[in-house]
């Protein structure tokens, strides 16, 4: 037989290399196998390779100018800034499986803005992490509550979120008039450490250390005279991660430890915890080929700190124990710490044939509280959820592929309430031209939030249906289109959504990538929250509004490599969000049937208008009840970030950094595209300049 000699980047095999007997094609895997890269194959055959030891220093500088529109008066904006900082990257190759990454004050000046976003149900945006050293081994440290969504965004609760470090200051200055603010946009990492990987033994381990530093605002009056306020703590961050798969690969069990601890609390950030503390257990166990699965977890958390930080927990909108009507749960002005539990259990089938399915739990005390270094929308919640799927495995003369799936879940609180019932049902298909689409219905039985009145009494909303599709063409092609689009509506026509996403992504040649996807949604909700009141008697009133509100953005974006060591990207996106409120009302019976019950609908004769405030007189009398500022509201931003690299030897590179933001409060009575505008080119924007220089040693 007739051996072929093949060099392979470099490396010239030796003789023997390969054998007749080891040669063999690569077997296509069925698409119904359980897994996914785990089922990708093995590569057999290579011998002789040595391991190197691997260390890596790499320090860097970076310059930096800011430029803005100057603010008369204001010593802190007079419209331009200077920067020139220095750190130091460091990877070492403990062994083979193992990786210790250290960074001393990183700069991640390169990384790509957040998306503009806003959220009128007062919870937190989830954003995703980008910054190169928390992204790295990411999955080692991940430690989901639910692994599923469980029909909601339960899926982004997790005990170890990494935006938590190096986050912007929590606290802000009290000022007084004629004082102006100088305030930190981060909190910069001091140093941080991690060890992670995965061995031959089937041990996944993660360790990451981190410390950031002690922030102050600098205040200054018109007389020039200047003091000091701490905005953000020294604070220290741990994560413990370990896993260890058994049985063939089968199974596995593992465990995570965190820890915060911030140092000197001062008054001024005495709502913060002075520690706080997760851990959770986690299993899974497969069978039948790994067709079917059986997991789960328990998580653990425990904050302490001043009375006054706990009790700002209590309030928070993630637990509201100060809610009316809530008797399982009382605000307790005395406490100083908080101990909550969570978890999660699941069984399902994933491969093997047509069918499909999972069906569990998950649930969150009203104690539990993740958000020091973890990420939480809610507690309270008890959810069960079950998902059935059927998929086509071989093609037909329409379709390569077709699924259809049915779900349903439902939600109560730890005082017995059910709070939620839901179906779907929704289908995929890969057409035979390699086009996909999706849609999807979900029916809403039954619905109440503990949480839409900002701790006044839980709220009934309206049954409806969600509806939703989309479509893209076959990506393997040079110009590529998709849309995407979602409705809500409920059946007393008490709320009114609709999104639609369209874009195309054009590449012309290998080398350049170019897409846009503009977007547009409305939102018509009766019942959008504004504030609690207590009137001029001390009776409380839940103000809520009709609001209409409209959003528009694109998102623009760029990839050029001009050739392995050259690249360009660039990201853009204009982003509006209008809402005008009328029809104000006072939540009167919050869980009764009719929408209409719910509520006492304040009329002309009870609304005033002047200065921008609303006033209103319940009893038409002459004497205001309460008053509140305007809620309209029109938000306007520009973001966008060039970055050119250029790797000048292999491993040290240059970046040029170029950043820019304009935000701005716009007129709500204007219309969409001339207020979007007239405040995005017609202001001067911020604009950030960087150059980053890296040098990568190797030893």
């Amino acid at each position: 037989m007739v051996k072929e000699k093949i060099k392979f980047g470099g490396y010239n095999p030796p003789e023997g290399f390969f054998r007749a007997e080891e040669r063999s094609l690569w077997q296509r895997k069925p698409i119904d196998t359980p897994g996914w890269v785990s089922e990708f194959g093995e590569l057999h055959g290579l011998k002789n390779i040595e391991p190197q030891n691997q260390l890596e220093i790499q320090p860097y500088t970076v310059t930096s100018a800011e430029t803005y529109e100057a603010e008369d008066g204001n010593p802190f904006r007079d419209g331009s800034e200077n920067d020139i900082t220095v750190g130091l990257d460091a990877k070492i190759g403990v062994t083979n499986d193992l990786t210790l990454d250290l960074t001393v004050n990183p700069d991640f000046g390169q990384v790509e803005a957040d998306p503009s976003a806003i959220a009128l149900d007062g919870f937190q945006i989830f954003f995703r992490e980008q910054r190169p050293f928390f992204v790295e081994n990411k999955n080692i440290f991940d430690f989901r509550v639910s692994q599923s969504e469980a029909g909601d965004t339960f899926g982004f609760d997790n005990i170890f979120y990494s935006r938590r470090i190096g986050r912007s200051p929590q606290g802000s200055p009290d000022t007084g008039d004629g004082e102006f603010v100088d305030q930190p946009d981060n909190t910069p990492i001091i140093g941080a450490a991690k060890f992670s990987g995965k061995t031959k033994n089937g041990w996944a381990i993660g360790v990451l250390e981190s410390v950031t530093a002690k922030k102050y605002a600098l205040i200054r009056n018109e007389a020039g005279e200047e003091r000091r306020e701490v905005v953000e703590p020294l604070t220290n961050y741990f994560v413990g991660r370990l896993q260890k798969d058994f049985n063939n690969r089968n199974s596995y069990i593992g465990g995570i430890f965190t820890a915060t601890n911030r140092d000197n609390l001062t008054q001024e950030l005495d709502f913060l915890h002075k520690s706080a503390f997760t851990g959770g257990i986690d299993f899974k166990h497969q069978w039948n080929e790994r067709d079917w699965y059986v997991g789960g977890n328990i998580t653990f958390s425990h904050v302490s700190g001043s009375e006054e930080a706990i009790k700002h927990t209590q309030e928070s909108i993630t637990h509201l124990f100060q809610r009316v009507g809530a008797d399982h749960v009382e605000l307790d002005s005395t406490r100083t710490s908080l101990t909550g539990s969570g978890g999660n259990i699941q069984i399902g089938k994933v491969g093997n044939g047509h069918w499909k399915f999972e069906s569990g739990a998950t649930w969150r005390s009203p104690e539990l509280e993740l958000n020091d270094i973890g990420f939480q929308r809610q507690a309270d919640d008890i959810r069960h959820y079950t998902w059935i799927g059927y998929q086509t495995l071989k093609p037909d003369s329409t379709f390569r592929r077709v699924g259809i799936n049915y779900n349903h879940w439902s939600a109560w609180d730890f005082n017995g309430n059910h709070n939620v019932l839901r179906f779907n049902t929704n289908s995929w298909q890969n057409w035979k031209n390699n086009w996909f689409s999706n849609l999807g219905i979900t029916f809403t039985a039954m619905q109440y939030s503990n949480f839409a009145l900002r701790g006044g009494p839980r709220l009934r909303q309206s049954p409806g249906i969600n509806m939703w599709n989309s479509v893209s063409t076959d990506r393997r092609k040079k110009m590529s289109f998709s849309m995407f689009q979602r409705t809500s509506r409920a059946f007393d026509n008490s709320n009114r959504f609709y999104y639609v996403e369209a874009g195309v992504t054009y590449q012309p040649i290998n080398a350049l990538r170019v897409s846009a996807f503009p977007s547009l949604s409305t939102n018509n909700d009766k019942l959008q929250f504004i504030d609690n009141f207590d009137d001029v008697n001390g009776s409380p009133r839940y103000l809520n509004g009709h609001i209409q509100q409209r959003t528009l953005s694109m998102s623009f974006r760029l990839n050029y490599t001009i050739n392995p060591n050259l690249t360009i990207q660039y990201w853009g996106q204009p982003f509006i969000s209008r809402g005008r409120y009328s029809n104000f009302k006072n939540i009167v019976n919050p869980v009764a049937k009719h929408f209409d019950d719910r509520f006492q609908l304040y009329d002309e004769s009870q609304v005033s208008f002047a200065d921008d405030t609303y006033s209103i007189d319940e009893d038409v009398n002459g004497t205001e009840d309460f008053s509140f500022d305007n809620p309209d509201f029109s938000f306007v931003q520009f973001r966008s970030n060039l970055v050119i690299r250029w790797e000048y030897i292999p491993g040290s590179e240059i970046f040029l950094v170029w950043s820019q933001d304009v935000s701005q409060d716009g007129d709500p009575s204007d219309g969409l595209l001339s207020s979007l505008g007239d405040n995005i080119f017609g202001q001067k924007p911020q604009n950030i300049f960087l150059l980053k220089a890296t040098y990568r040693f190797v030893l």
